[in-house]
């Protein structure tokens, strides 16, 4: 199993920076299985710039769950997958410190798509996801948004999965259906 994740955030990974979203696609190597997304309250002020970049503003979050009450999902939904972003380092470290703060300890096996991008379809001008996406023809619908850009990285995954003849990605079995 697979979880595309993507995540929004009140700033970089270090400090007292907060989640404001998080989308996550289970994956089974052939297509996605389950889903989860949220808004966040980060229970902090919301920059302006992250407001202008995502468009997510601090009325929008005021009523959403704070991560305590989804980091469970987050857990169950994720479990026994590789952990795959655009950029894994900053979704994955972000997700952890929440986790850790709640004293959770968070392990998972990772995959950066820019990084597998990079060795797979080489030759881009640059590997950003935007400027990815649109040079493979993948909608990016809600930029900047954790759904949106999970979504596309989806597609981004799946398209990695095809070209992957060396390996590189680890393979997984996808999870045989139990009779009712």
């Amino acid at each position: 199993m697979y979880c595309i994740v993507d995540v929004e955030t009140t700033g970089g990974v270090n400090g007292p920076t907060r989640l404001t979203e998080i989308a996550i696609f289970r994956h089974d190597g052939q297509q996605v299985v389950d889903s989860f997304h949220s808004l966040l309250n980060p229970e902090c002020p919301i920059p302006p710039f992250i407001r202008h970049l995502t468009g997510i503003s601090e009325a929008m979050v005021a009523d959403a769950p704070v991560f305590a009450d989804v980091a469970r999902n987050v857990i169950d939904i994720t479990k026994d997958a590789v952990f795959v972003a655009h950029n894994v380092g900053f979704d994955f470290n972000f997700i952890k410190k929440e986790l850790n703060w709640l004293g959770y300890d968070y392990f998972r096996r990772t995959l950066c798509t820019v990084r597998t991008s990079r060795k797979l379809i080489p030759g881009h001008a640059s590997y950003s996801l935007g400027k990815l996406c649109r040079a493979l023809d993948i909608p990016l619908n809600d930029r900047h948004r954790a759904h949106g850009d999970a979504a596309a990285t989806v597609r981004l995954f799946e398209m990695l999965l095809q070209h992957d003849h060396q390996g590189l990605i680890p393979r997984v079995e996808p999870t045989a259906q139990l009779p009712c």
